[in-house]
């Protein structure tokens, strides 16, 4: 199992340095990726920062780790700009970026759809979701490609370059446990980020046991779960390394590949709307993710 970080892009971290320098510690500290949710507004007053322009500054200061957001909602993007974005970011960072794929939250619902004019009817974001991936594959394939939809049409056209990862960026889609129909299409992809219970909160009930019953059933929809990526949003923000490694343990028994390390003000006793006990919390990540050391691997 590998382990990233798991970050806002807003609040402290919302700001394209910011989230450069926290990338920077976390490749020296040993984690394995950073990625950042992917908001345009919140329902309180607080910088954002854009997703693509804070991945591409953690992209230029680094080398090593995996980038992207978690995830992104398809239902407001053209996916033709999508795939754009993506594959120059892909080659910028030498083919190191995860693509997230989602309905988007309805937590901020009046601040990030319905105040845009933005699709708030969740079966509609769903279709939209479903052509707008089928778009942004048929566009990185770098072949001949054309599509006709319901919400989408593209001409034929062709893309160029494709990106530098082979067969094709990673998509992970995600999706809240136990609604099935998300795990049906996170199974037709390369990766899955569930959630559980109250959403991006971590370590509610027994996620392991979820996420087994969760992996079971994507498992029964591909036939196999060889090569396809699962991960697991939790946290472990108070200093004690064995508990936190024996925590990361049942998640990797559950089947999880990467550990997702939640990095936000809740967890440290602070709050989104104006307290962020951000010294604690890089201090959490310059401690290095909750597994066995590489070397004792």
């Amino acid at each position: 199992m590998r382990a990233a970080l798991y970050l806002p892009n807003f609040g402290a971290f919302g700001d394209a340095k910011a989230v450069a320098e926290v990338a920077v510690e976390a490749e020296a500290a040993g984690w394995d990726g950073l990625f950042l949710w992917d908001h345009v507004a919140r329902t309180f007053d607080t910088p954002v920062v854009d997703p693509w322009i804070a991945l591409t500054a953690a992209a230029v200061a680094t080398g090593r780790i995996r980038l992207g957001a978690l995830v992104t909602p398809l239902a407001r993007r053209r996916p033709w700009k999508l795939a754009r974005e993506t594959v120059s970011l892909d080659h910028l960072s030498g083919g190191r970026l995860v693509f997230g794929a989602g309905l988007g939250s309805s937590g901020g619902a009046e601040a990030e759809w319905a105040g845009f004019g933005e699709e708030t009817d969740l079966r509609s974001r769903a279709a939209l979701l479903d052509e707008s991936l089928d778009v942004l594959l048929g566009l990185w394939s770098g072949e001949p490609f054309a599509y006709e939809g319901r919400h989408h049409r593209v001409s034929r056209t062709r893309f160029s370059p494709p990106p530098l990862q082979r067969p094709r960026i990673p998509v992970w889609v995600a999706g809240y446990w136990p609604n099935r129909a998300p795990f049906r299409r996170a199974a037709r992809y390369d990766g899955v980020f569930p959630l559980f219970g109250r959403g991006h909160a971590a370590g509610q009930g027994d996620e392991p046991g979820q996420l087994a019953e969760c992996l079971r059933f994507i498992e029964q929809e591909r036939g196999s779960l060889e090569g396809f990526d699962v991960a697991a949003l939790a946290a472990t923000p108070d200093g004690d390394d064995g508990r936190a490694i024996e925590k990361a343990a049942r998640y990797a028994d559950a089947g999880a590949t990467w550990w997702l390390e939640r990095l936000t003000p809740d967890e440290y006793g602070g709050r989104f709307e104006d307290e962020w006990p951000i010294e604690a919390m890089r201090e959490r990540v310059r401690r290095g993710p909750p597994l066995p050391r590489r070397g004792a691997r």
